[in-house]
């Protein structure tokens, strides 16, 4: 019998969009379907792809860590949405960012820029959030969302101060470990590399988007402390995202590699019948749509299936949320009908800019394992 999914993404291997695909679709905390496609590793040797394959899972960080930690020091009483962004830090307690909560950080309401390459502004990853307190905000009258990875870098700095640890320390004590997980972590060891999806080759995307946005010069190369800042080689068994890189692999917006297992376990946390590190009432954070009228729907750390143009397909439950990472990743998760879906593919390794976007077959992947199991269910 004809596998749709396999056949979906093996023809997308074949056409060249990714050279890589595990797939993971779970319901009621089991997992239905499993399989690996393709080459993790194309150059500089050929690694095949194995349902235990790491991948960079980039911002699938933002909820899997941040949001998630978030979630456990919301329900301890240890940080409220409504607390001001400048009660943890001064510089963000006076002017336009005086307003700013915590809340508006989870679902993206700040008003911060999309992104800005803070390797080529500054020498000292501790000085990136009085970077941000300086940014303009680009609010409009009606508080619209602009998803930021600006966001999730504060939260994760107001998470190290209240629990005063670093956030991969955070992270290793309060899920990591608890969940008796593996293979996940900031920083893989350079002993598990053959197990890791390869990335891109050097720092192509971001630094043609540093000379668009005005940030470099096509012709220059900087370095800082003597380091040259984009990389040249295959970047493989450390992270692509060049903030997290400059930050020693370590953020609240990336940085996080895993299996699709693992990230399967995580996102148990987030379904109140299966998670152990949260009380069921929590997980509500998670479905509720916190900007209804406004340009997307999102919860607490997640979008939300509702948003038009989602990459959940058509045939999700509308409380059902997700999240997609940069590097080819994704998860959906969809709470009516405790169903897991998990993509992880690595689309920018052995493949020239522009990089393919797969939001498409993102779409069509979970409609077809929607298909598969609600007609066996």
């Amino acid at each position: 019998m004809k596998n749709p999914i396999l056949e979906l993404l093996n023809e997308r291997i074949e056409a060249g969009d990714l050279p890589s695909a595990v797939y993971l679709v779970a319901e009621k905390g089991e997992i239905v379907l499993h399989e690996a496609l393709g080459y993790a590793v194309v150059e500089p040797e050929r690694i095949e792809a194995t349902v235990d394959t790491i991948y960079d899972l980039a911002s699938l960080t933002k909820p899997l860590v941040t949001g998630l930690l978030c979630a456990q020091l919301i329900e301890s009483g240890e940080l409220d949405v409504s607390d001001k962004l400048g009660k943890y830090f001064k510089d963000f307690d006076a002017g336009e960012k005086s307003g700013i909560t915590l809340g508006d950080l989870l679902i993206h309401t700040s008003g911060f820029p999309a992104w800005k390459p803070f390797y080529l502004i500054s020498n000292f990853k501790s000085e990136i959030s009085n970077m941000i307190a300086s940014e303009a905000l680009k609010r409009s009258i009606d508080k619209q969302i602009v998803y930021s990875d600006l966001n999730f870098l504060m939260l994760a700095s107001v998470i190290e101060k209240v629990c005063e640890e670093k956030l991969d320390e955070i992270s290793a004590g309060k899920v990591i470990r608890t969940l008796k997980l593996h293979d996940t972590f900031y920083n893989p060891p350079k002993g598990l590399r053959k197990r890791i999806a390869a990335s891109e080759k050097g720092n192509g995307y971001e630094k043609q988007t540093c000379i668009e946005s005005g940030y470099l010069k096509p012709t220059t190369n900087p370095g800082i402390d003597g380091a040259v800042v984009f990389r040249t080689e295959t970047i493989w068994g450390e992270v692509h995202d060049g903030n997290a890189y400059f930050m020693d692999g370590v953020a609240g917006h990336a940085g996080l590699f895993s299996t699709a297992e693992e990230v399967f376990r995580i996102a148990q946390q987030f379904l109140p019948n299966y998670t152990t590190l949260l009380k069921p009432e929590t997980c509500e954070l998670f479905r509720t749509n916190y900007t209804k009228g406004m340009n997307e729907a999102r919860s607490i750390a997640f979008q939300l299936a509702e948003t038009k143009d989602s990459t959940a397909g058509t045939k999700m439950s509308p409380e059902s949320f997700g999240h997609l990472g940069f590097t080819g990743t994704s998860l959906w998760i969809d709470p009516v009908k405790e169903r897991v879906f998990i993509l992880l593919t690595n689309r920018t390794h052995n493949h020239s800019l522009p990089f393919v976007n797969i939001n498409s077959v993102r779409r069509r992947f979970h409609d077809l394992a929607i298909d598969f199991l609600d007609a066996n269910s």
